[in-house]
């Protein structure tokens, strides 16, 4: 599976590795995702999801209902 964040569509950035001397060389930036559990009242039910640190704080600050319904407008969840 890709590593895509379900609530906030994050994915990789691409940047340089600098060394000492200053050279450049092509790099991948990965988000901080995490594999989660978490409950939906509404529906009396679990739901696992790969999400980042920012999808978390989102889901602690808005609650779980309205990040899922929003990431399903925005196409980042197919479920």
């Amino acid at each position: 599976m890709a590593r895509i964040c379900e609530i906030t569509g994050k994915t990789y950035m691409k940047g340089n590795k600098v060394s000492h001397s200053n050279k450049k060389s092509k790099r991948v930036f990965n988000p901080n995702l995490q594999t989660k559990t978490f409950y939906i009242p509404e529906e009396d039910r679990y739901i696992t999801l790969k999400v980042s640190a920012a999808g978390i704080r989102n889901i602690n600050k808005k609650g779980i209902s309205a990040c899922l319904k929003e990431a399903k407008e925005k196409g980042y969840l197919a479920k």
